[in-house]
């Protein structure tokens, strides 16, 4: 009888360890889903906060070196014999629900040029420029019997893109430092007149 007794003592206590033991399982579960939701929620508060500095950080960043390229660029091609004399930051046009944004825009007269900055140029930035300077006529009509020129610039500018910027008529506008930029192709580059006229 004491061993039966046991027994049932022993089945009872399994069988309270048993119903603990799921009772935990299941509280753990339930902590584990909340934590679950908690994280998700926090990731994408921390998401959207990372995605807005970046974004600030990024435009301050492309208006810093714009702001090294502005000072000396139009001294810099009247020295390639364009004389260009004024200059337009971020020149917006915008047709049909769409819009086109350039950089810096220098013109004179009857010539313009069209300038896209860079922190670090790519190739397919480059390509990039090209595609949109071929629709640049559509958002900016007024300069449809200019010629026009296109120039890239940037703080890091590999020879590859170099080299393909030039092959493709673009100027290549390098910033070396103390207010200074340069272009970098030879004299005896021949820049693509992307305009109407000759």
């Amino acid at each position: 009888m004491a061993d039966q007794t046991t027994e049932r003592a022993v089945a009872e206590i399994w069988q309270l360890f048993k119903e603990t033991d799921a009772r935990l399982d299941k509280r753990i579960q339930e902590t584990d889903a909340r934590l679950d939701k908690r994280i998700q929620e926090t990731d994408a508060r921390l998401d959207k906060r990372i995605s807005q500095l970046e974004g600030l950080f990024g435009n301050q960043w492309g208006r810093l070196i714009e702001a090294l390229v502005e000072p000396g660029v139009l001294k810099l091609f009247q020295g390639r014999g364009i004389s260009v004399h004024n200059l337009f930051r971020r020149a917006l046009a915008q047709q049909n629900g769409s819009h086109m944004e350039v950089d810096l825009l220098l013109e004179n007269e009857n010539e313009a040029i069209a300038i896209e900055v860079k922190s670090s140029l790519s190739i397919e930035d480059v390509s990039e420029f090209v595609d949109e300077m071929d629709r640049f006529f559509h958002y900016f009509p007024r300069y449809q019997e200019y010629k026009l020129y296109g120039a890239v610039a940037g703080l890091d500018i590999g020879s590859d893109v170099m080299k393909y910027a030039y092959r493709r008529g673009l100027f290549v506008i390098s910033i070396t430092g103390n207010d200074m930029v340069r272009i970098l192709n030879d004299e005896a580059f021949q820049p693509h007149n992307f305009g109407n006229i000759p």
